[in-house]
């Protein structure tokens, strides 16, 4: 063992000697790590060295000057259509000979740090106006988009149906700041910001959800910076409250905030806004330059704060707590066939008939103003085209032009001449809804994708928050429903009593929920009657827990009442002509005592049924699993797919059918869809979206027995998936209801029309089911 005089650095060495050494014994660390495949050779948490800073590019004088932004139709904010500002229009870039080295360019250019891929044929919806570059050609080097090869800005030969898109990395270059390369044209230019949040500032609003009023901050290089409020106006606050789901703003105390500003200094941005009050984000507000002085001062002002007024439904009250299921606040307007509140097809009452508005000029300003009568903030997508489903009925409107700022769709002007719209062409919106954090209050675990699993629910035990299961006893379509609502997942597909092949979390395998009934459009599990602390739950937990998957889609079944008003008839059939019908139940009760020589009354009709969804409907079993019906010969894929009832006016039923699925088929199709089910050779059934399969009236069990039915004025009733053995993106049209007159002759269907489809007014003249939601309840 040395002594200390041993340690001490040798005279001729110098400081870089050691310096070179220790390097050397750095990289020897590292290389223990190297093959664990960590980034740098450094293991998980290990922090990173320090990565260059950015510093603006410098450009060629004769650059053209270009901005660009990533936009279009479901997708994360570093994904997109890549979209590109010039001579003061937004326009697109076509993906010929477009590549990875070409989006990177982008990227970089947007402030990430790389690309991760590109998508050609408008993966992102097809843009507008101009499309500025064609057969882009880059290295993956060049500072702007502007510097690749191309066929020059604004000659191209391409369609919007080759728009393309890029997928950047999430991390953004460090220290990235938005130049406004485009000093001539300010006006016109957009705001690029990483992002923008309401920070709550005072006690009484930080435990509040959702957060409603605080500061306005804006993520800059990483960190987070407020605005001066030197020049903010209201419009900017009704941009701002819209961005996070609410309809409007109002005043605030602004001298406690004063307060708060001098005791902590703020860091201000260094830009302005200016918005018209129209726009869907900050981003699309004009920049300027700002009045701040330094970081921390704005000519005696403070940060900008807004204060945001919530829609009904995601009001809290003391006594009410939220509202428990979302009901628009105008009885004019209406949302259909939306996966999640907020979103769906656009429908509007006129003269007491429900009905859409077609797509053409549909835009992101009427969106808006639709999301902001419901209750929602602005809208963050217009969506044409169907895409939520078509709907049935008239279309009310078309050519809708909006200011912004109607208090509703019905005060905009619309053209009342323009005719020859289909339901091919329904207007639908997704709206910015409030962040109620409903989404960290449930879990799927063990599932084989994002999309399906154990249902797992956080819930307070002895005062500390816990995870667990829910009993599954009565768990059904309409309570997976909500739990695919409230994360985000779209509707259910399937609802599972078992999930033994689902193992979840060990810790969480205790029941903390049970006795769960949902009427279906409630935003949180939590909200549907259940058991609350008194659990109870005979099945036990572990493999009998509570399930779903999930599905972005799903088909809604309409049937057409104005078939069933055309082809309602009478026939006395004999008895010995419905032994299969009679074995089937397919004939009231009396008919055991109906001697074999005798008739049966039967009311028949023949039923149109319609799939107006995203997807296919196909039935709950599986092929291996169908009935087969000796008397019949064939098999039944659903042993009850619909109801046919006779009510009287004050809704008691005097007779009643019922139809099995023998056959599920596309009997025919709109134009351009093709047939894909067929029954035939024990083929696959179901009903492919935008087909319809027709149950003809003189097939068995297409009528309901009036033999013991006096005459009178009845209300004749259709169900559709009475029992929801199927999921649907919308339940309320699957009753169809008819005024119905018998003289003991004959018998007249009138005033036939779908749930949903007529005023709250009109519908409640009519006794019956309002909807199926009811049936099995």
């Amino acid at each position: 063992m040395g002594t200390a005089s041993d340690t001490t650095m040798p005279a001729a060495w110098s400081l870089p000697c050691w310096f070179t050494i220790l390097l050397g014994l750095l990289e020897l660390c590292r290389g223990q790590y190297e093959h664990l495949g960590y980034p740098q050779g450094y293991p998980q948490g290990y922090p990173e060295p320090e990565q260059e800073q950015y510093s603006a590019p410098e450009l060629p004088a004769d650059t053209p000057r270009i901005q660009l932004r990533l936009a279009g139709d479901k997708r994360k904010h570093n994904e997109g259509r890549v979209e590109v500002f010039y001579n003061g229009e937004w326009g697109t870039v076509c993906d010929d000979d477009f590549s990875v080295h070409s989006a990177q360019v982008v990227c970089r250019e947007l402030g990430y740090l790389e690309a991760v891929s590109w998508s050609p044929s408008s993966k992102y919806g097809k843009g507008q106006g101009r499309i500025w570059f064609d057969n882009v050609q880059c290295t993956g080097k060049e500072k702007s988009l502007a510097l690749c090869t191309s066929n020059g800005i604004g000659v191209s030969d391409c369609k919007h149906t080759e728009d393309v898109g890029v997928v950047c990395s999430d991390k953004r270059i460090p220290g990235f700041k938005f130049v406004n390369t485009m000093a001539n044209n300010m006006k016109s230019l957009n705001i690029q910001v990483e992002d923008v949040r309401i920070r709550a500032i005072l006690s009484s609003y930080r435990k509040r959800i959702p957060v409603t009023e605080g500061y306005v901050e804006v993520k800059d290089g990483g960190k987070w910076k407020q605005i001066c409020d030197t020049d903010w106006t209201k419009h900017n606050s009704r941009v701002i409250c819209g961005m996070f789901g609410f309809p409007g703003d109002r005043k605030y105390n602004a001298r406690v905030y004063k307060m708060f500003a001098r005791k902590r200094k703020p860091s201000y941005w260094d830009y302005a806004v200016n918005c018209t009050g129209n726009e869907a984000h900050l981003s699309s507000c004009k920049l300027g330059h700002g009045t701040v002085i330094d970081n921390s001062t704005c000519n005696g002002d403070t940060p900008v704060v807004v204060s945001c007024v919530p829609g009904r439904a995601f009001t809290s009250t003391p006594m009410t707590g939220f509202r428990k299921a979302f009901r628009p606040e105008q009885p004019l307007v209406r949302l259909r066939g939306g996966a999640i509140v907020g979103e769906g097809r656009v429908e509007v009452l006129k003269n007491g008939e429900w009905g859409t508005i077609c797509d053409d000029n549909w835009s992101l300003v009427s969106a808006t103003v639709v999301c902001r009568e419901l209750g929602f903030g602005s809208a963050k997508e217009a969506m044409s085209g169907g895409r939520l489903g078509q709907g049935m009925g008239p279309v009310h409107m078309n050519e809708v032009e909006c200011s912004g700022f109607e208090k509703s769709i019905t005060e905009c002007f619309f053209n009342k001449e323009s005719l020859g719209c289909s339901h091919e062409e329904d207007a639908s919106v997704r709206c910015n809804v409030p962040a109620m954090g409903f989404q960290e209050r449930l879990r799927l675990s063990g599932g084989r994708n994002p999309y399906e699993g154990r249902v797992e629910v956080l819930v307070e035990r002895n005062g500390s928050l816990v995870w667990g299961t829910v009993c599954s006893d009565s768990w059904g379509t309409m309570e997976a429903m909500v739990v695919c609502r409230q994360l985000g997942l779209g509707f259910a597909s399937n609802a599972f009593q078992e999930t033994w092949y689902w193992p979840g979390e060990v810790s969480a395998d205790t029941v903390v929920m049970s006795g769960v009934r949902c009427s279906g459009t409630e935003m949180s599990l939590s909200h549907c009657l259940h058991h609350g602390e008194h659990l109870t739950c005979p099945r036990g937990g572990g493999r009998n827990s509570a399930g779903v998957s999930c599905s972005e889609t799903a088909p809604d079944l309409v049937l057409n009442p104005e078939v069933v008003e055309q082809t309602t008839y009478i026939e006395d059939r004999p008895m010995v002509m419905l032994q299969c019908a009679y074995e089937e139940n397919c004939l009231s009760t009396t008919s055991a005592e109906t001697p074999a020589n005798s008739y049966r009354r039967l009311l028949r009709f023949s039923s149109q049924i319609h799939n107006n969804g995203q997807s296919d409907f196909r039935p709950k079993a599986g092929r291996h699993s169908w009935v087969w019906h000796d008397c019949h010969r064939h098999y039944h894929s659903m042993e009850v797919f619909t109801h046919y009832d006779l009510l009287s006016l004050n809704g008691t039923k005097v007779a009643e059918g019922h139809k099995a699925s023998f056959c599920l088929e596309d009997t025919d199709c709109e134009e351009g869809i093709e047939k894909k089910y067929e029954c035939a050779n024990f083929g696959e059934q179901g009903i492919t979206v935008g087909c319809y399969d027709t149950y003809r009236h003189d097939i068995d069990c297409q009528w309901v027995d009036i033999t013991d039915v006096k005459p009178g004025d009845y209300i004749f009733q259709v169900v559709i998936n009475p029992n929801y053995e199927v999921p649907e993106s919308d339940y309320s049209n699957n009753v169809m209801k008819c005024r119905c007159r018998y003289d003991g002759h004959r018998i007249w269907m009138y005033s036939c029309h779908n749930g949903g489809s007529l005023s709250t007014e009109t519908e409640q003249s009519f006794p019956g089911l309002l909807s199926n939601q009811v049936t099995h309840r």
